[in-house]
């Protein structure tokens, strides 16, 4: 089978956009060069030297860790230009200028591989007129590449032909931006904005004019389009604060340069506030002021009235944000037929992103479900226009909007298409989801890449299988679910909310090891959806604590450590495919299996010390083992307080690894482990590895003494804390806590050099778990956890 390969990559342009994209290159381990014009004075790379140096300080972090930043390889256009002959796809991503791009384009030209994919990173221009300028022999190769911003975080990749352009490039190029960049991508016809931009943007300019007509000011707006309406946290204004009002208001223009003809072109005209903002400078986040402004640790939106800032906090109405927690068809029943100014702004922006997306989708994108994954993967929608509609009732939805439109109500007075009105009852089945160009319900890509992808992401209507409902159930309680897809591997899936770890959990997994030993090669555990698991299920413990104390939960505690080891020494691999979050005693559950498959965006780490608690699930046992084992390995007589160290701090501190690459660093990964960047590909990589360890001719890891730090090593530690304490930046709970994490990664009250097992290390974490259970400052802090969802300080 013929494969692209990409062994190297060239970006073109070191600006934000540039930048970000070669860090996430670097990121999934493809060796980048990163271009720019040669610097006028100093080095000739100064300009991509100092957005690489830029990289390590963004917020938020374009890097995995910022070490990574030397991995990118830097160049200009005057010296280096032989290097884009080693490059198998190159990404033009300066400056959108048409102009500017067509010169760069005929510049490198005559340097380009035979073979390589030319990209351009551009938000909406057109890319056949950028085709017009390359040579008949790289055209067949060359497209569009939208990548959103940020890079690394964002989902959305929008991939774009020109009628030139061979099928096989598109397909190749979208093989290696879903596997090896973690990306979803959606096929855009060339359109002006294309299709996330040219939806999303004519949503903001909607939300800016309704927003007036009810007389909603920006920090109430953003509170009811964020979370509460199924969208990103930012809300709409926020969200263009962050984007950068500058280069908002160039989408924008490009819509009013190219699209006289739409219907909904007097929509496009540039908001008035937002045009002031820009002539005065204050273009969002970049600048320190936009539609909010920080001052200090406070808040101010602009009051457009006042022209000036005063103070932010509005909120929704009580009423309005009980409207949007009713199912689908209630919630926009209630908006509609409301009085209250709210909900009536939130009838009218939603009927107005029905309305376009239902007007534009033929023009714009193949599918209804392009046009839904381009807003759920670049603005951060849960569900798509056409899902919502859908899932509302399309008919009985349709018809409001018809009456909107007829009454004057809406945006523009276009029609609904004909289509709308077919006795449909949505866009998405089974079978695939409405093209209007097609006149047919079109499936989605076959393409290799998604054979990857045992559950991928889906839109409402479309009948995707259901992950926990699928396979051959084997074992089944209140927290977990056993079952196997292919007969070979058990796939053990925490079910319960937040994947919290209580007895059902540890029965699952003892009962998992017992059932593979039996009968499979192995163990995956994994679930679903964007969390591995949040930790201990304190609450269900409190019953427990409340009738017997501590000692109650010493056997608990006794059961965990030991189905942790079960698992650690199974004769079968036991394989943590680890998305999301895994804390606490979701760490220690990775820590004790064989191998580590890991999506990008997982956060790893024990913070058990937030509710004034120790690890108590093997991690410190962990810590201390894995110090060993590398003291060990670089010197015979290595002192293992220098190996200990990092581990204890990261318990102490409740480190967590804001990435796959940065818990590799705190270690909480180790080699051998698997960095995977689509999240749906996940259980894949995870049943192939324990497949192949399993046929490799797996064995456990033999049992063994290991060497402690010992007594000594406490009492660095100790004294070390102390100094913090009396300095005030620890409490003297705090000192506590933090002395008996060192206790048991040290090994307690031994000589340094002491050998000791699991097992003994173990009973420390429970012994000193359970006193903290007694403590009241720890009771204080986990009664505070449990009520507010906070850490306490005390």
């Amino acid at each position: 089978m013929k494969r692209f390969q990409v062994r190297k990559v060239a970006v073109l342009g070191a600006g934000v956009m540039g930048a970000q994209i070669a860090a996430h290159l670097v990121n999934c381990k493809v060796p980048v060069v990163l271009f720019d014009l040669p610097a006028k004075d100093g080095p000739k790379n100064g300009i991509v030297t100092r957005a690489v140096e830029g990289l390590k300080k963004l917020k938020p972090a374009p890097l995995g860790v910022p070490e990574d930043a030397a991995r990118i390889e830097q160049a200009n256009y005057e010296e280096h230009l032989a290097l884009l002959g080693e490059c198998d796809l190159v990404i033009e991503a300066i400056a959108e200028r048409m102009d500017w791009k067509l010169d760069l384009y005929q510049k490198i030209a005559g340097s380009l591989a035979p073979h390589a994919i030319v990209a351009s990173n551009t938000s909406g221009l057109s890319i056949t007129k950028l085709a017009e300028v390359l040579p008949d022999s790289i055209k067949p190769r060359f497209c569009g590449i939208h990548f959103f911003n940020p890079p690394r975080y964002m989902a959305l990749v929008e991939l774009i032909n020109t009628p030139a352009t061979q099928a096989d490039v598109l397909d190749d190029l979208e093989a290696f931006v879903t596997s090896a960049l973690g990306k979803g991508v959606v096929r855009a016809k060339d359109t002006p904005n294309f299709i996330a931009n040219r939806v999303g943007i004519a949503g903001m300019l909607a939300t800016i004019k309704e927003a007036e007509t009810f007389g909603l000011s920006y920090d109430v707006v953003d509170d009811l389009t964020g979370k509460k309406l199924g969208r990103a946290s930012s809300g709409t204004f926020r969200t263009a604060d962050v984007v950068g009002l500058d280069t908002m208001a160039h989408v924008i223009k490009t819509l009013q340069d190219n699209l006289a003809d739409d219907p909904f072109f007097p929509s496009y005209a540039t908001p008035p506030v937002l045009k002031a903002l820009i002539e005065k400078g204050a273009l969002g986040q970049k600048t320190g002021a936009g539609f909010f402004r920080k001052v200090g640790k406070d808040i101010l939106r602009l009051d457009p009235a006042k022209a000036d800032y005063v103070p932010a906090g509005g909120k929704a109405e009580a009423i309005v944000e009980r409207m949007l927690k009713k199912p689908a068809a209630e919630r926009l029943k209630l908006l509609r037929e409301s009085s209250n100014p709210q909900a009536q702004f939130l009838w009218a922006i939603l009927r107005d992103a029905f309305h376009y997306a239902a007007v534009h989708l033929e023009d714009i994108a193949d599918t209804a479900r392009d046009i839904d994954f381009a807003m759920r993967w670049g603005f951060g929608m849960k569900q798509g226009p056409f899902e919502l509609w859908q899932d509302a009732g399309w008919q009985q939805v349709a018809g409001w909007v018809k009456e909107d439109i007829d009454a004057g109500k809406a945006l523009s007075k276009a029609p609904l298409p004909d289509w709308v009105f077919d006795g449909r009852t949505g866009v998405h089945t089974p079978e695939g989801s409405w093209s209007p160009s097609r006149r047919a319900y079109v499936p989605r890509s076959a393409l290799p890449v998604y054979c990857r992808q045992y559950f991928p992401e889906s839109v409402v209507g479309a009948g995707a299988k259901e992950p926990l409902k699928s396979g051959t159930e084997l074992f089944k309680n209140d927290e977990m679910r056993l079952w196997t897809l292919d007969g070979e591997v058990l796939i053990a899936s925490i079910t319960c909310k937040l994947h919290l770890i209580g007895t059902g959990v540890v029965e699952g997994l003892a009962k998992a090891v017992e059932l593979a030993e039996a009968s499979y090669k192995g163990v995956v555990i994994w679930s679903p959806d964007d969390v591995f698991s949040a930790g201990a299920n304190l609450e269900s413990l409190m019953p427990v604590f409340m009738t017997q104390g501590s000692k109650g939960i010493k056997p608990v505690v006794k059961q965990l450590q030991e189905t942790m080891l079960r698992m650690r020494y199974a004769q079968v691999p036991v394989v943590a495919a680890m998305r999301g979050i895994a804390l606490g005693g979701g760490c220690e559950i990775a820590l004790y299996c064989a191998r580590r498959v890991v999506a990008m965006e997982t956060y790893i780490g024990l913070v058990e010390v937030g509710v004034g608690l120790i690890p108590a699930g093997g991690g410190l046992a962990y810590i201390a083992r894995r110090a060993a084992e590398m003291a060990t390995a670089a010197n015979a007589n290595a002192d293992i307080l220098k190996f200990a160290s990092d581990g204890f701090t990261n318990a102490a501190m409740a480190k967590v690894g804001t990435s796959a690459l940065e818990s590799r660093k705190l270690g909480y990964l180790v080699e051998g482990d698997i960095v995977v960047p689509h999240k749906d590909e996940l259980l894949f990589v995870a049943l192939t590895q324990a497949r192949a360890m399993a046929d490799s001719g797996y064995r456990p890891p033999p049992k063994a003494l290991f060497p402690v730090a010992g007594r000594s090593a406490i009492a660095t530690i100790k004294g070390q804390l102390a100094n913090m304490r009396d300095g005030g930046f620890i409490s003297a709970h705090d000192f506590h806590v933090s002395s008996l994490i060192a206790q048991v990664v040290c090994g307690g009250d031994v000589d340094a050099g002491s050998m000791v097992n699991e097992e003994y290390l173990m009973t420390l974490e429970r012994e000193r778990f359970c006193g903290l259970l007694d403590h009241p400052k720890s009771q204080e802090r986990i009664m505070g956890m449990l009520q507010t969802g906070k850490p306490v300080r005390n």
